[in-house]
């Protein structure tokens, strides 16, 4: 599946963040839209692999939709953390304010880079013998 190469393409880079100058701003604003970016092949990953399953809400979900159907279907999704992935997606004020945009890169940190590997790990193990026939 070339979203998950992609994901696990764009997974490699995000998780180097910590170890980015944090105070340079050029740096938080590129691990903020590698965040961005990880979350939507996130979603659409699992769009694909629930629309497999035969989740009949997939074939046409929003982001919110999907993340709800995921936890339904998958014991390894935290739906608290992903849905407030979403909610950090959809809110731009971390554009113009160097506060919100520094607490968003520690919290892509801290918590949602984990949680974009654990997915991966997960799906590497559940879907190993088809994943590249979808």
């Amino acid at each position: 599946m070339k979203k998950f190469e992609n994901f696990k393409e764009n997974l490699k880079v995000l998780k180097e963040a910590g170890k980015q100058d944090l105070k340079n701003e050029f740096v938080t604003g590129g691990i903020i839209n590698k965040f961005y970016i990880q979350f939507e092949l996130s979603w659409k990953v699992l769009k694909e692999l629930l629309v497999y399953e035969g989740v009949t809400e997939a074939a046409n979900g929003s982001p919110r939709e999907i993340i709800k159907a995921a936890y339904r279907t998958y014991d390894f999704i935290n739906e608290e953390i992903w849905l407030s992935m979403l909610s950090e997606r959809n809110s731009t004020s971390h554009v113009y304010d160097k506060k919100a945009a520094k607490t968003l890169v520690e919290k892509i940190i801290s918590e949602y880079i984990d949680s974009f590997v654990d997915l991966e790990k997960h799906i590497e193990e559940r879907y190993r013998n088809i994943i590249s026939t979808l």
